[in-house]
């Protein structure tokens, strides 16, 4: 079976949960639409379990771009000869901004790594894809973290930018693929009325980013069968 999953934002053992939920094994594939890090407690065991799993698909989202543009400052010791390099104005503003998007926890589980298992973090990240095409039998689908916007009718996905595919949100209203389903994260379901933490499917869209870090719901989804199973915030 194939699995998709997004925003774990640290939920580690939400995550466990998830994948037990289903019964995940080695004959099934897990992708995982970006935002693994970040506002949770345990980031980096997120991704030291997904980099233990052959079939475990990481792409990329806002939280691992703004991630990686600081982390491999933070393995270079600080002296008259790097602090030119590597506390220029830029990286400032760009530490600043990933910590008030909530990048607080996963420096601080980071930090305390050994510089070797802080650069197999970063080699990691770097693996990360921008999107998947998936194409089963009679289903279709493009996994990717963000929206496609401002979308146009006839567009396709290589016409969007990096900034574009991973910090824009998906226009439920409005049909992207007439041939396949578009399932995205990003943007929590809960800010849609109504919404106590569950998938939208309107449009050819499927919006799997139910809020777990906000203590809602951390969703897994079944693209051959169309079911959803979901785990509710432990506050771990």
């Amino acid at each position: 079976m194939h699995y998709v999953i997004s925003d774990i934002h640290g939920c580690y053992y939400e995550y466990l949960a998830a994948l037990k939920k289903v019964n995940f094994n080695d004959n099934d594939t897990l992708y995982v639409l970006g935002d693994c890090i970040d506002r949770g407690n345990h980031s980096i065991k997120v991704l030291q379990d997904m980099m233990k799993r052959h079939n475990v698909i990481p792409i990329a989202g806002n939280h691992e771009y703004m991630a990686l543009n600081i982390l491999e400052t933070l393995c270079v010791e600080i002296t008259e000869n790097t602090i030119d390099s590597n506390l220029n104005l830029e990286t400032m503003e760009e530490y600043l901004d990933w910590i008030l998007n909530g990048g607080n926890n996963t420096i601080e589980e980071f930090r305390k790594l050994p510089l070797h298992e802080k650069y197999a973090i970063i080699d990691y990240l770097k693996e990360f894809s921008l999107y998947e095409a998936i194409n089963l039998p009679n289903k279709n689908y493009l996994l990717l973290h963000g929206g496609l916007e401002p979308f146009k009718e006839g567009m396709n996905i290589d016409d969007f930018s990096i900034i574009q595919i991973l910090f824009s949100k998906a226009n439920y209203d409005t049909i992207y693929f007439h041939d396949k389903y578009t399932i995205t994260g990003h943007t929590p379901t809960i800010n849609q009325e109504g919404n106590l933490g569950t998938i939208i499917k309107k449009n050819n869209h499927i919006a799997i980013d139910c809020g777990c870090v906000f203590g809602y719901n951390l969703a897994i989804y079944c693209l051959e069968t169309e079911a959803a199973f979901y785990i509710p915030y432990q506050d771990k």
